[in-house]
């Protein structure tokens, strides 16, 4: 496969206004000419080895942060959003859709904005009786969706919140004693823990100062509850402060996120970066193991291995996602390429639907998405008991995957044929935006392409794919 040149005008310009250069200083500091850098900031060339090297000598810059960020998942989203049949005679080439997420990222999320707009007004039409017994009738994001952005397009990774977590961990003597830190934390902020035979997870009343904690929840969960209301509590100033940046358009979605930075901050403080990255690479990312030294829960040690993208000590890109039994999404995030339909399911091809079948095992999977880029895939159920008979349980699978390329350090590669490409399962985003003509899981045919109906012809599909 051909090496994808690397077009990074946008980051170039940010970097040089940040740094308060001239264009002709800052060609001159990485060796190039005038001309060159214009063009290599206006995406009319690639960014070369040369100009790499003197970004990284020059000027510390963790190269990475070129070839990353919004610009996949930018690509990624219009795709689906273009997908719609509005669009059906005016698609643009890849190309275009590539320069516009890196020279006009601005531009790209506008565009997504209106699009989305646009489906929730068809939406509210074909809902009649919802839309007459709404009193608010403005076409912007929900707000699960708006925090839901947030999170996707700051890559998973909130650095202020991330650190402030690490500090608390480490002043109180490690992740070992997180626990008691916690408690500690909450009884000098004249908070009382108590915990009682209950189904509500946590439950804590402003006015008495007590926080009632299941005891029915596993160790790990009610330790994570107790950090997160250390969160609302000890860190408001900096949870808002996060928010405030952020511009939410609604009181609802600043809510939602503000419960989301304090479950960050939870999980950053069980699992503090530093400490929990050294052990993950000394464990070749083995899950289990390292729930059991963090005292967390298989899915939270997951989620966080997805979110260890600290500029300058980036861990492996992960994928997360959490599917439940009907397979709609409930959690995600990608650190990679592979990228999850906004709205929807997961693909039925990927392993993470065979969870269910065979409960507490670890499932590997080999994959291959449209685009040609290799995964390793790691999938198990996470079912959630309620601690008592009678009691519903709440049934999850979830998923963590990255890029073939890591498999080396991931110990769930090992004795897997990598070198085999028949091992490599064709998997996809999902049906609407998927490529493969010949799937024979496909739901619905692709909106991208056109269709060819024989009456007396039948294969795997009704029709064929032109």
């Amino acid at each position: 496969m051909a090496t994808q040149k690397l077009y990074a005008g946008a980051k170039l310009r940010e970097l040089r206004t940040r740094l308060g250069h001239t264009q002709k200083d800052f060609a001159a500091k990485l060796g190039v000419s005038l001309p060159y850098l214009n063009q290599m900031e206006n995406n009319n060339r690639p960014v070369s080895t040369t100009v790499v090297l003197a970004l990284a000598q020059e000027f510390g810059l963790d190269v990475t942060e070129l070839s990353t960020g919004d610009s996949e998942r930018l690509v990624s989203d219009m795709r689906e959003a273009l997908a719609d049949p509005l669009f059906a005679d005016a698609l643009p080439p890849l190309a275009d859709l590539r320069l516009a997420a890196s020279n006009a990222p601005a531009f790209a999320h506008a565009f997504l904005e209106l699009h989305r707009s646009y489906r929730q007004m068809q939406e509210r039409l074909a809902s009649l009786d919802e839309a007459l017994g709404r009193e608010d009738g403005r076409t912007t994001p929900s707000p699960w969706e708006e925090v839901r952005d947030f999170f996707h397009y700051c890559d998973n990774y909130v650095d202020a919140v991330d650190r402030a977590a690490e500090h608390f961990a480490t002043k109180e003597g490690g992740h070992r004693n997180v626990r008691v830190a916690a408690v500690s934390a909450l009884g000098n902020a004249d908070v009382t823990v108590v915990f009682a035979d209950t189904d509500k997870l946590r439950s804590y009343d402003p006015d008495t100062g007590i926080l009632t904690l299941s005891r029915r929840a596993p160790p790990e969960s009610q330790t994570f509850q107790l950090l997160l209301q250390v969160a609302l509590i000890k860190q408001e100033a900096l949870l808002d402060a996060t928010l405030d940046f952020a511009r939410f358009q609604s009181a609802e979605a600043r809510a939602i996120a503000k419960i989301g930075l304090a479950n960050y901050f939870a999980g950053a403080a069980l699992m503090p970066y530093t400490t929990f990255q050294a052990e993950a690479r000394a464990c070749r990312h083995d899950v289990e193991a390292l729930a059991g030294q963090f005292g967390a829960s298989i899915e939270q040690v997951a989620h966080r291995l997805s979110t260890l993208q600290r500029p300058g000590a980036k861990g492996i890109p992960f994928f997360f996602v959490r599917v439940d039994q009907a397979g709609t999404i409930t959690k995600r995030h990608s650190a990679t390429r592979l990228q999850f339909a906004r709205f929807g399911g997961a693909c039925p091809l990927w392993n993470v639907h065979r969870a269910f079948e065979l409960p507490s095992q670890f499932l590997r999977q080999l994959a291959e998405t449209p685009d040609g880029v290799r995964y390793v895939n790691l999938a198990r159920d996470v079912s959630k008991p309620a601690g008592r008979f009678g009691a519903p349980v709440r049934r999850y699978a979830i998923a963590l995957g990255c890029e073939v390329r890591h498999a080396k350090d991931l110990v769930y590669a090992d004795g897997l044929d990598l070198s085999r490409d028949g091992a490599f399962e064709p998997i996809g985003i999902s049906c609407r935006i998927c490529e493969r003509a010949n799937c024979h899981q496909r739901a619905v045919p692709p909106l991208e392409r056109t269709l060819q109906v024989d009456p007396n012809q039948r294969d795997v599909l009704p029709y064929q794919i032109g």
